[in-house]
């Protein structure tokens, strides 16, 4: 009769001890996604931010250009010139579009959410 009680007074503590365990383990994952969660906000506001960075660095050097070739060719031939640059390095980027942006962007965000 003795051993029952310790059989049953150990099994009441091991599913006790499991609940807790459960409950750790949810909590642990609640913190992981909110880590990941938060890396991939942060990742994509800085990504946004420097998105409009180098939009604005690059209207601003097209107008350069522009003012800088407009003596020799004229004002309307070199906002066409200039507006052709831009649409062949548009051209290049779609083109390349896999390895430049896909890629990276995939492995940024495997590393975020695979990593433990």
């Amino acid at each position: 009769m003795l051993s029952s009680d310790k059989n049953v007074e150990s099994l009441a503590r091991l599913i006790e001890t499991l609940k807790d365990y459960i409950g750790l383990q949810k909590e642990y994952l609640k913190f992981d996604v909110i880590d990941k969660l938060v890396r991939l906000i942060t990742a994509l506001s800085l990504s946004i931010i420097m998105l409009v960075l180098v939009f604005a660095v690059l209207f601003y050097l097209s107008f350069a250009l522009v003012y800088w070739i407009a003596p020799a060719v004229g004002t309307a031939c070199a906002f066409a010139i200039v507006a052709a640059m831009l649409l062949l390095l548009l051209i290049a980027i779609f083109a390349m579009r896999r390895p430049l942006i896909i890629r990276p962007l995939i492995r940024f965000l495997t590393g975020i959410l695979l990593s433990k």
